[in-house]
């Protein structure tokens, strides 16, 4: 019931501020000028033409185009409705304005962070094939969704691997406490304390394993250290590894397929090439953090974790001394070296980024070098909070994945965090509601400024005619 609640009050919530902007802003805005012509062609059937201003491929209207085409003209706006909705839960069609405003508009983003999700989630129950499938829907709509489908993949063999070792280990326990208890008893009352053993050990590993859901898959073991973990999966991967390729060769073909098209298509992106030309960005890592930090502010802003964290660290030192001092060096060495300022960034004044970047970042010369304090804090932090139910082997894979799509990015864009800050928070295991109310409330206000300020501030450009508004 409680599913059905929330489903109903975020679509009465999404279709509401959806007519409100299509009544508002009925012309094309910003990229929509691209894609609006797209989505006209697809809706007629014709998959040939493509604008080249467009980077992303068209996995989102390969999913919406059945619903679509047949009500795209102005005489089934009402059909046009309930196929948009029932396609993201997020977008209110309005008339054929709507059926050629989806493409572009944002839902792009949701689409692809729907589709991850629901990768990992078939990978977490061992559907392997549907995950990779998945992961393929996810790649269409959004190229960098690759990392993503790897990085789901390594959580797969970090299940079958750890998880198996650990079922074993437990079993060879098992039966050994039975043999230690089998010599201290009569030959007649072997075969009954025995299997009454056994089935008390089994009972109490099969509960444990039910009453476990699958995210406990990663629960750490602080017993055990990084290489330990990369030794046990390493030596599992060689005793099971046939059977480990059958069961991920779904993610092998589509990995293969993706670099067949990159090798075919000569880059990532499919258009604008040259405004998106890999980039070795490592101050994105920084911001990233600093911004993971901010979206769960009353975990990683409060008193107390500041406290934790400096406890946690005057007990590991000097160790933890060293391992801050590398990561401050590495910090100024990003911010200094490895810091773009995109043409996009620093020309278009309608995105937060250019205001961060100009007043924040920007402001003084070293304002850069005095955030880099912030943004290891916020790091050590995070991973903080993720080492206390992750095992250290998932959060260096969720690192790396994070590093693989924020790095070679150029242009500082906050829809690049969305999904390693999903993952982040998904894997936190926040269990303090209060947290999540204020969470929640963050939300609702920053968003609720951001929809006012775009629909009813709009502003002229000197150099460019029409109407600009403010948007993420």
């Amino acid at each position: 019931m409680g599913k059905v609640a929330v489903a109903v009050i975020v679509s009465l919530w999404v279709i509401s501020v959806s007519i409100l902007v299509n009544r508002i802003v009925p012309e094309p805005y910003m990229d929509e000028i691209f894609h609006i012509p797209q989505a006209q062609q697809y809706c007629i059937g014709d998959f040939r033409s493509w604008d080249p201003m467009i980077t992303t491929p068209p996995g989102l209207w390969g999913r919406v185009h059945p619903w679509f085409t047949p009500w795209g003209g102005p005489k089934g706006p009402a059909l046009l409705n309930v196929a948009s909705a029932l396609v993201e839960l997020v977008f209110w069609a309005n008339g054929r304005k709507a059926m050629k405003r989806l493409y572009g508009s944002g839902v792009v983003d949701v689409a692809s962070l729907t589709a991850v999700l629901a990768m990992y989630l078939a990978c977490l129950k061992k559907s392997y094939w549907c995950s990779a499938v998945l992961g393929a829907l996810a790649v269409v709509i959004r190229q960098t969704n690759i990392v993503w489908m790897l990085f789901v993949a390594c959580t797969g063999v970090i299940n079958n691997t750890l998880v198996c070792t650990r079922d074993n280990v437990e079993e060879n326990n098992i039966d050994t406490a039975i043999r230690k208890t089998n010599r201290s008893t009569s030959n007649d009352n072997v075969t009954s304390n025995s299997n009454l053993r056994r089935r008390k050990f089994s009972n109490a590993l099969g509960t444990d394993k039910q009453s476990t859901p699958s995210a406990s898959f990663f629960s750490a073991n602080h017993s055990s250290g990084l290489l330990d973990e990369v030794e046990v999966i390493l030596l599992a991967l060689w005793h099971r590894k046939w059977e480990l390729l059958v069961s991920f060769s779904p993610f092998l073909m589509v990995f293969v397929s993706f670099l067949a098209f990159v090798h075919w298509n000569g880059s990532v992106v499919l258009g604008a090439k040259e405004a998106h030309t890999v980039s070795p960005h490592f101050a994105q890592i920084m911001y990233f953090g600093l911004v993971s930090a901010l979206a769960v502010a009353p975990l990683h802003c409060s008193i107390g974790q500041i406290v934790d964290l400096f406890q946690s660290f005057w007990k590991r030192r000097p160790i933890s001394f060293f391992q801050v001092l590398i990561a401050v060096i590495a910090g100024f060495f990003s911010v200094h070296f490895y810091s773009i300022a995109h043409p996009y960034l620093i020309a278009d004044n309608r995105h937060y980024p250019f205001y961060l970047w100009r007043k924040v970042i920007n402001a003084h010369w070293s304002m850069k070098y005095l955030l880099v304090p912030l943004y290891v804090y916020s790091w050590f932090s995070v991973l903080s909070t993720l080492g206390k139910v992750q095992r250290k082997i998932w959060i260096l894979a969720f690192f790396l994945a994070t590093a693989a799509v924020l790095v070679p990015a150029p242009l500082i864009e906050f829809r690049y965090y969305t999904i390693p800050l999903y993952f982040m928070i998904l894997h936190s295991h926040i269990n303090d509601y209060h947290s999540w109310l204020l969470m929640g409330l963050i939300y609702l206000a920053l968003n609720i400024f951001t929809m006012t300020i775009f629909l009813f501030r709009p502003f002229h450009w000197d150099n460019e005619p029409g109407i600009q508004r403010f948007i993420w």
